[in-house]
């Protein structure tokens, strides 16, 4: 999918249901390259059959971890904004449910990579900033393999997207 694509049907729509305060280029760059980075925007479940879903490959996670769609969804910064997110996209406020629309959601997917970004409280890295920005996804999305390698190209073109609009 075209990152042009990735933002008309999934990232602008999600953004005009949050606050106005939730729609920034910094928060847009992260975004794209996030979604870059675990999916290519090519695969909504991990590896076909794996436990993460969506474009930003949420795992389901559990109250006790506190991470994936539960970190989201018990988190105090972004739990009121995910149930208006889910009440606009007629789901049902329960993260099981949440992480199962993900995969057909991309507009849901979207708005809950935006409310992970916003739950981490240091603010977000200035555009151009590729090293603040790996930082900024290792501390919030925590992936179990990350790949450093990859990232400057994929922000680079999340990048030129962004200034480009």
């Amino acid at each position: 999918m075209l990152l042009t694509d990735v933002v008309r049907s999934a990232i602008d729509p999600a953004l005009q249901v949050l606050p106005r305060k939730f729609d920034s280029r910094e928060a847009r760059v992260l975004m794209l390259t996030i979604g870059l980075q675990e999916s290519r925007f090519e695969y909504r479940r991990q590896m076909g059959n794996g436990p993460a879903r969506g474009f930003w490959q949420f795992e389901e996670g559990t109250r006790a971890s506190r991470g994936g769609v539960w970190g989201v969804y018990l988190h105090s910064a972004s739990a009121d904004l995910l149930r208006q997110l889910c009440h606009e996209r007629d789901v049902p406020f329960d993260p099981h449910a949440i992480w199962a629309a993900l995969e057909q959601d991309d507009v849901l997917a979207a708005g809950v990579a935006r409310l992970m970004l916003f739950t981490n409280p240091k603010p977000l890295p200035a555009v151009g900033d590729a090293d603040g920005g790996w930082a900024y996804y290792l501390n919030t999305w925590r992936p179990g393999k990350p790949h450093p390698e990859t990232w400057p190209a994929l922000y680079a073109q999340a990048l030129a997207v962004v200034k480009g609009a």
